[in-house]
């Protein structure tokens, strides 16, 4: 198996290595290309526009720096973060497991899981896999491949929902929270139980852990928890009155980028600040990150339902193209309530260009949530794409002292 190095690198972290955010920058960039954001540009409320773009800078032993910039960032205006809350849960997995090793526990272990309080949901099979087993490993493939909700939903039980909180504040993303389960109408109190789970090596069990409460809440403070004019309620009745977002997740996206960062550049941290993620680890998180849903074959995709740029937003917006062979994208996205969220690390293998980029609009023309009418296709993903674009052509033409040595990331996408 090939396994990605780390070299030894002075403890210094990024976030010491990176300049002040620059908050002037991008405005201008934007506001030079009227044609693809004017409209945008002149309703930043409206949409709800928030961008962070890093540039890496590397020395001439290929240690990154960043130079960040930032555009109506604001940690405090909330916003649905959808799915992208999976890449922590994703990590935090891998970490729990990682400290469970002395059981025998794995990745691959087949697992398990069992129901205790209403609504929850057992899991015996899972005919996507292989082996037709559900298991860590399995789970994680599904979520970075095309945002499975069942496979976060199952890594959200094992963790625990006070273990997440815990991490997320262990590892700096102080403005964020995550607190249910996703698609299956999560919420107040059975939001804080959580599934028994037991773990077994062909049959031997090697790991049981019992159903889990979590007692506790995790205010933030927060703006903007309740949006439009009305929704539509569970029986598809209109309800006159604003959308409360009050008790969900929240991910705001410079706690996004920080996650990103550190899981891409794990090198460049003190080993203190590091996650607790084995080389395979990082392989197996980097490969489906960036692989398409079409180079899978565990679990098979349907291409006229997810093509290989379906997951792309920051670059091919949801067109459905062939995607250019010098470039990967590491991200994770998300959708919902007229949202539109990604957080990527892009390279250009050919044209030794990587940077971060991540981004969220929001389009609600009749301000009506749940009603399935947001304009996805003619605001969201244009304007995703487009910055994209905006973004890699300024990367393309900015000079560099020192060309990246990308070879961490040309990954075996063949099994």
């Amino acid at each position: 198996m090939r396994r990605i190095l780390f070299f030894a690198l002075p403890l210094v972290s990024l976030s010491a290595m990176a300049q002040k955010t620059d908050t002037v920058f991008l405005k201008k960039l934007l506001e030079a290309k009227p044609g693809l954001f004017s409209s945008i540009l002149n309703h930043p409320d409206k949409n709800q526009v928030q961008i962070l773009y890093t540039q890496v800078n590397r020395d001439a032993k290929n240690r990154p720096s960043f130079k960040t910039f930032s555009y109506n960032l604001d940690p405090h205006h909330y916003f649905y973060p959808a799915s992208t809350v999976k890449l922590a849960a994703v990590i935090f997995a891998l970490e729990k497991v990682n400290q469970l090793k002395s059981t025998g526990l794995t990745v691959n272990s087949t697992m398990v899981t069992d129901s205790a309080f209403k609504g929850q949901t057992k899991v015996l099979k899972d005919p996507t896999a292989q082996n037709g087993l559900p298991s860590i490993a399995h789970y994680i493939k599904k979520i970075l491949l095309t945002s499975d909700n069942d496979a976060f939903n199952r890594l959200f039980e094992f963790i625990g929902r006070a273990e997440i909180n815990e991490k997320l504040k262990a590892n700096g993303l102080n403005d964020s929270r995550i607190l249910n389960r996703l698609a299956i109408g999560d919420a107040g109190e059975s939001a804080r139980y959580t599934n028994p789970v037991k773990f077994y090596n062909d049959q031997s069990l090697v790991y049981s852990q019992p159903a889990q409460y979590d007692p506790k809440d995790y205010p933030l403070s927060l703006t903007n928890l309740s949006m439009g004019r009305g929704y539509m309620d569970s029986t598809d009745k209109l309800v006159n009155k604003p959308f409360s977002l009050a008790d969900k997740n929240a991910f705001a996206i410079n706690d996004q980028q920080k996650l990103m960062q550190k899981l891409i550049f794990p090198e460049a941290f003190p080993a203190t600040e590091r996650f607790n993620l084995s080389a395979d680890d990082y392989k197996l998180i980097y490969t489906y990150m960036s692989k398409y849903p079409t180079e899978c074959s565990f679990p098979h995709y349907d291409a006229k339902e997810f093509w290989p740029t379906y997951a792309k937003m920051l670059y091919y917006g949801r067109e459905n193209i062939t995607p250019e062979a010098n470039i990967r994208i590491f991200n994770k996205y998300g959708d919902s309530y007229g949202y539109i969220i990604d957080n990527s690390y892009f390279v250009d293998f050919k044209n030794g260009i990587e940077y971060f980029l991540t981004a969220v609009v929001q389009s609600n023309e009749d301000g009506i949530f749940n009603d399935n009418k947001y304009e996805y296709d003619t605001v969201c993903f244009p304007f995703m794409k487009n910055l994209g674009k905006t973004i890699y052509e300024l990367e393309l033409n900015r000079n560099k002292k020192h060309k990246p040595d990308l070879s961490k990331f040309k990954l075996d996408y063949t099994y």
